[in-house]
C-alpha cells in the first residue's frame, strides 16, 4: 500500500509499504481520508523526543473508510461497513484498528467525510464545558474545533462570543450562531470590548481554543468570578505561564479538556456521527482544504499557516 511517512522534520514523501493484516480482535479499514490535527504539527516541525522516520501513516488519527478485512474473534462488523476508526496510522491507504475502536457510520452520510477523533474531541471539550442556558460563552480561536463549538454551545441556549485575529474565521462563527464578533486586537482592548458586551463581568464560560500563550493569557482575563476557563488549544511547543494571582482571586474553574480515556473519547465520535446524522452538526462547510497522499507536507504547512479561507484539512488518498 501507500503510506505517508515524515522522515525528518519538515520532510514526508510517499512510499510503498507492507499492507497490515489485522490481527485477533482487529479490523483492517481501507481509508477514505484523514482530517489533519493540529497536533500533528509537533511531530512535523520536530522535537528532541521525535525519533524519525516515524512509522508509516502516523500521526494520522481522524481516518474513516470501508472495512476491508476482519480480523479472528471479531463480530458484528462485516467486510464494506463504512465507520470511523480511531487509530494511529491514518495517512495511508488502510490502516488496522481493535474492532472497539470502530464508530458505524449511517447510510445517510454516505460519501460524507467524517472525521471522527476531531468530532469526538468537540464534542467531549464541550460536555466538560458544563455549558447551559443563559449564560454567556466566550470561545478564543476559532479553528474547526472552536466553530464546532460554537454551534454546540449556540444550541445549548449560551450566548456565544465568537474571538479570532481572522475574518473569515469570524464570518464563519457568525453563520454558526455566534452573537457577538470580536476581533482579537490588542489584549486591553480585546479585554475591554468583551466587558463591554458582558455588563463589565466577562464570560461565565471561556473556553482557549488555540495552543499558544498570547490567547491562554486572553482568555484568563475574559473569565468571570467563580466561571470556568476551559483549555481546549494544544498545547505542544514548551511550557506555559498563567496569572495563579488572578485564578485564586476570581475563584476560577479550570479545566483541561483534552482526554486521554479512549472509551470516553469513543463515546463522544458516536455522539458526534450521531449529531451529524440528525443535522444538528454539520462539519462539512469548515473541511475547507483537501490535499491528496503526497500532499501530506502541504497540508501541514496550510495547517500552520491558516491561509485566507482555512479551517481544516483533510488528507485523502
Amino acid at each position: 500500500m501507500r503510506a505517508a511517512v515524515i522522515v525528518a522534520p519538515g520532510v514526508a514523501r510517499v512510499e510503498d509499504v507492507p499492507r497490515p493484516d489485522p490481527g485477533p480482535g482487529e479490523v483492517r479499514v481501507r481509508l477514505e481520508g484523514c482530517g489533519v490535527c493540529a497536533s500533528n504539527l509537533g511531530p512535523w516541525q520536530g522535537g528532541p523526543w521525535f525519533e524519525y522516520p516515524l512509522r508509516p501513516g502516523s500521526p494520522g488519527h481522524e481516518g474513516w473508510g470501508r472495512v476491508d478485512a476482519v480480523g479472528p474473534d471479531v463480530s458484528g462488523i462485516r467486510e464494506g461497513e463504512r465507520v470511523a476508526l480511531l487509530s494511529e496510522r491514518a495517512y495511508a491507504e488502510y490502516d488496522v484498528a481493535d474492532a472497539a475502536s470502530l464508530v458505524p457510520l449511517p447510510q445517510s452520510l454516505e460519501g460524507t467525510p467524517v472525521p471522527g477523533e476531531a468530532l469526538g474531541c468537540a464534542i467531549n471539550v464541550f460536555r466538560r464545558s458544563d455549558i447551559r442556558v443563559g449564560q454567556s460563552v466566550a470561545i478564543v480561536g476559532i479553528g474547526f474545533l472552536g466553530a464546532l463549538l460554537t454551534r454546540l454551545s449556540t444550541r445549548a441556549g449560551a450566548r456565544v462570543l465568537a474571538l479570532s485575529r481572522r475574518k473569515y474565521a469570524l464570518e464563519t462563527a457568525r453563520v454558526l450562531g455566534a452573537a457577538e464578533l470580536v476581533p482579537i486586537g490588542s489584549h486591553r482592548d480585546t479585554v475591554e470590548r468583551v466587558r463591554a458586551l458582558t455588563e463589565g463581568q466577562g464570560c461565565d464560560r471561556v473556553i482557549e481554543a488555540t495552543g499558544l500563550q498570547g490567547p491562554l493569557d486572553l482568555a484568563s482575563e475574559l473569565t468571570r468570578e467563580r466561571g470556568r476557563l476551559v483549555i481546549a488549544g494544544y498545547h505542544q511547543d514548551g511550557p506555559r505561564t498563567v496569572n495563579m494571582q488572578l485564578w485564586n482571586w476570581r475563584g476560577l474553574d479550570v479545566v483541561n479538556a483534552h482526554e486521554r480515556d479512549r472509551g470516553v473519547t469513543l463515546d463522544g465520535m458516536r455522539a458526534g456521527v450521531a449529531a451529524m446524522a440528525t443535522g444538528a452538526l454539520d462539519p462539512t462547510p469548515l473541511l475547507t482544504h483537501v490535499f491528496p497522499l503526497d500532499g501530506l507536507s502541504n497540508a501541514l504547512m496550510a495547517a500552520h499557516h491558516r491561509p485566507a479561507g482555512f479551517l481544516k484539512a483533510l488528507v485523502v488518498p
